[in-house]
């Protein structure tokens, strides 16, 4: 097997006048790539760190983003690469835990100054032995984990995703998640080690839906991997127009509204779609390739070659057959751990009843499991709240509220209530020109779900709903939004 430095550098060698990247029209050779990179490695080098020393990298998507983050590959260093959009008290907290001598930066981009009043403790620390990648988890519930990944397990990802999804010379890939998520192994990585194309998209217009058809079009683009709320902002504006050019398609990050489904097929009529699970913590888990004609729900699929699952009931007993329960993963695409021990020791588990010595990540999600293997989503572990003593899901009122033709997303949170306890507060985007309110939405969350699960508070919103650094519906800022 192939590094992902071997494999790109191949690239360079073979091929250094084909185009490694567009942005904003304009290409970039996988040539011309190499030079910015190898510019960005002597940069480093010139900083005098210790060696093994990380650094931080706070790089906004561009080309010389992207090659900021190969100068530090082809330096061999380890990197935390953090989203730029996170607040700066919590980018300085984690350069420090992960013990960077140094942020860099793209050039002509103003220097990261820490925030003062920040925590900058060390931690203590996990093995990062032949660790280069270290992203980070979403920080939906507070401050985000760092999450180092194996050289070795972002290659063996790199190989087989080049393979299934047929990434090679000639094609193009768009790319729309941030520069720090970690659909950009696929997206951005692979396709680079693979000799394709990258379509990158501007964060600034990622919500126009114009902008991407028009980037889709334009380029030819062949495979689109992307969380659902790209492929609604596409529909949006598509109308009839069909994207031929395109023959694989991947969604992933977070639940698909049914409508959105339903109507993808249409949308790219010569197209694989496929539905993609997995974590930052252990990449892609599991994959569905849709049929012709399938509607929803949609399964998750079955484990990747080489994954290995479980199911663990609540009663604490692992499930050999159809059921529901927890989903338990060990991949070979997997970190070891957060770099911070002390936040992983729930999620990082052998195997809960010692049946193996396997290292096991526990994901929370909540599945079904039916009797031919796949695997449904039916929740959250950690959405599981009780209203007024009646049991509740959370994902499963949002997954109702999505199901109205009117609803383009919603989200959905509990929050204390001095009477009830805990009250559910929904957020939803309202398809445009829609003449949704309140009143039309809880008379369809009646039809569908008990008294105690239609939410207390409807907020019905025109515009997209926060999302999180890793372009996830940001469910802390749901109780925020106003009417």
């Amino acid at each position: 097997m192939s590094t992902f430095r071997e494999s790109f550098l191949t690239q360079v060698s073979r091929r250094p006048g084909a185009a490694a990247l567009v942005w904003h029209g304009e290409v970039t050779t996988y040539g011309e790539l190499y030079e910015l990179a190898d510019k960005a490695r002597a940069r480093l080098e010139w900083l005098d760190l210790d060696p093994g020393e990380p650094v931080g990298l706070l790089a906004k998507k561009s080309p010389d983003a992207v090659a900021l983050v190969l100068g530090t590959l082809l330096s061999g260093r380890r990197f935390l690469l953090p989203s730029p959009a996170l607040a700066n008290s919590a980018l300085t907290s984690l350069f420090a835990q992960a013990k960077c001598g140094r942020v860099v930066v793209p050039e002509g981009v103003d220097e990261f100054v820490p925030d003062a009043n920040a925590d900058t403790t060390a931690v203590d620390a996990s093995d990062v032995d032949g660790v280069h990648f270290m992203l980070t988890t979403s920080g939906s519930t507070g401050l985000p984990k760092i999450v180092p990944l194996p050289q070795v397990a972002v290659d063996r990802f790199v190989e087989w995703a080049g393979k299934e999804f047929d990434i090679r010379p000639g094609r193009t890939v768009l790319n729309y998640a941030p520069l720090n998520f970690d659909l950009c192994l696929l997206d951005v990585w692979t396709t680079l080690a693979h000799g394709g194309t990258v379509v990158l998209v501007d964060a600034d217009y990622a919500a126009n839906g114009r902008y991407l058809l028009d980037l889709v079009v334009k380029h030819e683009v062949n495979v689109i991997q992307a969380v659902p709320m790209f492929f609604g902002l596409l529909l949006d504006v598509a109308r009839e127009e069909a994207l031929t050019s395109v023959d694989r398609v991947m969604f992933t990050g977070d639940a698909i509204p049914d409508r959105t489904l339903t109507e993808l097929p249409k949308l790219f009529p010569n197209a694989t779609l496929h539905n993609i699970y997995g974590c930052t913590e252990t990449n892609d888990s599991f994959l569905h390739t849709l049929e012709a004609g399938e509607q929803p729900p949609v399964s998750i699929g079955k484990p990747l070659p080489g994954v290995h699952t479980l199911v663990l009931a609540e009663d604490g007993t692992v499930l050999n057959g159809p059921g529901t329960g927890e989903l338990y993963v060990s991949t070979p695409f997997q970190a070891k751990g957060y770099l911070d021990r002390a936040r992983h020791t729930d999620k990082f588990v052998p195997h809960p009843t010692g049946a193996d010595a396997r290292a096991w990540f526990r994901s929370g999600d909540l599945v079904r499991r039916e009797t031919d293997g796949r695997v449904f989503l039916i929740g959250r572990s950690d959405f599981q709240v009780k209203v007024r003593g009646v049991a509740i899901n959370t994902a499963e009122v949002e997954h109702v509220l999505q199901e109205h033709p009117a609803v383009l997303e919603a989200a959905v949170v509990a929050v204390p209530d001095p009477i009830a306890g805990r009250k559910l507060v929904a957020a939803v985007q309202r398809a445009p020109d829609s003449k949704l309110n309140s009143l039309s939405l809880r008379q369809h969350c009646a039809r569908r779900l008990p008294q105690a699960a239609i939410p207390s508070t409807l907020h019905i919103v025109d515009t997209p709903l926060p999302k999180t650094s890793t372009g996830k519906v940001d469910r802390n800022a749901v109780e925020s939004l106003k009417k």
